[in-house]
């Protein structure tokens, strides 16, 4: 008997439907500045090195759970940098960064075809791919500004936003984690942006003002990837209802999903200190403020974008278009419909490229 392709189960991976905008960007007589993809470029912080090079001697394998210092270093740092109290390291769990968890977290949580997953109109693939592959039913929407009326197994909500930079306030937090509540859905808030709220601050979902006093039935996902430059460890965790921590514990020592221990001992320092992304977020307040001025002074619209690395732009016309408009001039962005239907006429705009490629950009721009 045949059996159908996994891949069947997954959309069209969308950045192969880039490959001719690409090369028309990189066949400018300066090259391509890729704004498409949020890759940090910028030297990975010596603390996190340091604590890597020496943990490197590690000959045992590494618990799937962590060492209880280094889930400390991420109860701490959610308390003093987003106020989120009354946390204990058992309610913290290590990720291979933020993006395997939140794909493989619906199978992990044995949902299937009889399970509603909601997410996001415009979001980030990876939340349709990891409901698709545990094969449950997928609704897009706000559950609150929305008024949807399902009856989900999981929801989604991503804060500040990939792909357009929304912060969702407290306020709308709260009624959505009461929404779920009154339905008995686990609330997942992707908070991987939390570091870079530019015109309104973040608000974490395990905050008191937000949950009311109980982290049960609500998950946070972060990832040291964006704050840390670390994207190339691998290094994020999830935080949030005890006895869902230690259902994904016990399924995930099972299936093998585990940090290196050079990584988690990097992960714990990288998550301890706060002086480097100071630094980091100087570095991408000014090539936002470029970019931003810049798209402006081009006759682009700038929505939302309050928190992030991108900026979510218009000119009124499909995103196409104006992605094909861009690659004349050797830039390349991502299109908003990679991100739902909602984003027709919309690109998303990275600025995480280098200062010499975001000023090349500018320049760019500024010549249309």
């Amino acid at each position: 008997m045949d059996r159908p392709r996994l891949s069947s189960r997954f959309p069209d991976f969308p950045w192969d439907t880039l490959a001719d905008a690409k090369q028309r960007a990189h066949a400018h007589p300066d090259g391509i500045v890729d704004l498409s993809i949020g890759t940090p470029v910028d030297p990975t912080p010596s603390v996190a090195r340091e604590a890597l090079a020496a943990a490197s001697d590690a000959p045992g394998y590494p618990t799937v759970a962590a060492p209880e210092a280094v889930r400390q270093a991420a109860v701490d740092w959610l308390e003093r940098r987003l106020g989120v109290t009354g946390l204990t390291t058992d309610q913290v769990l290590l990720t291979v960064g933020s993006k395997e968890l939140i794909a493989n977290l619906p199978s992990q949580l044995a949902l299937g075809p009889a399970d509603t997953v909601v997410l996001p109109a415009l979001a980030y693939p990876t939340y349709e791919v990891g409901a698709r592959f545990a094969g449950a039913r997928v609704v897009l929407g706000d559950p609150v500004a929305d008024g949807l009326t399902d009856q989900p197994a999981l929801v989604y909500v991503n804060s500040p936003a990939n792909p357009h930079g929304e912060v969702l306030s407290a306020e709308h937090l709260r009624a959505v984690v009461r929404w779920c509540r009154e339905r008995g859905a686990l609330l997942v808030s992707d908070e991987c942006y939390a570091d870079f709220g530019w015109e309104r601050e973040p608000v974490s979902v395990l905050h008191p003002d937000v949950c009311e006093g109980s982290h049960d039935g609500l998950l946070a996902v972060h990832s040291t990837s964006k704050r840390s430059n670390l994207a190339g460890y691998r290094a994020g965790f999830v935080a949030g209802d005890a006895a869902v921590v230690a259902e994904l514990l016990a399924v995930r020592k099972h299936l093998g999903f585990m940090l290196p221990t050079p990584v988690q001992q990097a992960f714990a320092a990288a998550i301890a200190d706060d002086e480097h992304v100071v630094l980091q977020r100087r570095r991408y307040a000014e090539r936002r403020d470029a970019l931003r001025r810049a798209l402006e002074s081009a006759g682009f619209t700038i929505t939302h974008s309050e928190g992030a690395l991108y900026l979510w732009a218009t000119r009124g016309e499909g995103c196409r278009d104006t992605v094909a408009w861009l690659a004349e001039r050797g830039i390349l962005v991502a299109p908003g419909d990679f991100y739902g239907e909602r984003g027709a006429q919309h690109v998303r705009v990275a600025f995480t490229a280098t200062d010499e490629r975001v000023a090349a950009a500018v320049a760019r721009l500024a010549a249309s």
